[in-house]
């Protein structure tokens, strides 16, 4: 195995979301993220014969990790539609359900889809399902320039997000998009020197949640989880930004994105979910090892 498998299957918190999802040997589990297959390996490896494990990926360089194993089926999908294929393959009640919405190593180090901005002369791409879908280049170049201001706002949280936009409508007037250096060359005069890796991160991040409508789709199957997962089942979620990590934490709170807790007709507060414990994040070995990590954030709820 090469080095770059390799990295695409390191998971992230392995040992800790395990002991989260409180497998049942025989239980029924979802792991919504399949990528490299790490967590789906370690979930096979508590399970007896009678266990069963789904995992979702709409990224077609993840088929090729899939497990050889019957218990194991995999979902060419979006997490967002995990109701649908649950209910096409006949189940109704989960022991638990996964999910590690990072980036991995092996996309990062993709050369042909433009997640990283350390290759710039790459087609600038951002889709985690290549097969159809709006690109990076062809939102720059089409986009109007307030819905661009608000995706760099709202998902990077940068706050030159209106001049970026605007610097952005002006390069695409003499020159379309197309490849990472474009993005770069227009977003170099609003980085800071110290803090520009930094910088550039939050402005891909902004431009790949757009694209993959990535908290659409969390808040999507969060909602669907509170319907298959069982009285004690588990939902164990990981983040990497500040914008999944609220979202994650009002909904195992309140049962909802809002986290506006609901009340019967007494004033009692009927959340249909409980915390376990605290945000976990990862080790300074795991960091050391696996530097993807570094802003990790896992959380657990069980089901009431």
């Amino acid at each position: 195995m090469s080095d770059k498998e390799l990295k695409y299957h390191i998971p992230a918190l392995l040992r800790e979301s395990l002991e989260g999802l409180n497998i049942k040997p025989s239980g029924t589990y979802v792991d919504a993220t399949f990528g490299g297959g790490g967590h789906s390996r370690g979930i096979l490896e508590r399970l007896d014969r009678d266990g069963r494990l789904y995992g979702f990926d709409q990224d077609a360089d993840s088929e090729t990790n899939i497990v050889d194993d019957r218990r194991f089926v995999f979902v060419r999908s979006n997490f967002r539609y995990l109701s649908n294929f649950m209910r096409y393959h006949n189940e109704s009640s989960l022991d638990g359900i996964i999910a590690d919405l990072g980036l991995s190593s092996h996309h990062l180090d993709d050369t042909g889809r433009g997640f990283s901005f350390r290759f710039g002369g790459e087609r600038l791409d951002l889709r985690m399902n290549s097969r159809g879908g709006t690109t990076a280049a062809e939102a720059l170049n089409t986009y109007p320039e307030e819905r661009l201001a608000n995706i760099f706002y709202l998902y990077g949280e940068l706050r030159q997000s209106r001049r970026i936009a605007a610097a952005a409508v002006a390069r695409r007037q003499e020159k379309p998009f197309e490849t990472v250096s474009d993005l770069l060359e227009i977003l170099a005069p609003f980085a800071s020197r110290e803090k520009e890796k930094k910088f550039l991160a939050q402005a891909f991040q902004s431009l790949r949640i757009e694209i993959n409508h990535e908290m659409q789709a969390l808040g999507e199957m969060l909602e669907q989880s509170l319907k298959l997962l069982d009285v004690g089942g588990r939902l164990v979620v990981i983040t990497y930004h500040s914008l999944e990590d609220r979202m994650v934490k009002n909904f195992m709170k309140a049962g909802n994105t809002e986290g506006k807790i609901a009340q019967d007709i007494y004033g009692n507060l009927q959340p249909p979910l409980r915390p376990v414990g605290k945000a976990i994040t990862p080790s300074a070995g795991e960091v050391e090892t696996n530097p993807r990590v570094r802003s990790a954030r896992m959380r657990i709820a069980e089901k009431t």
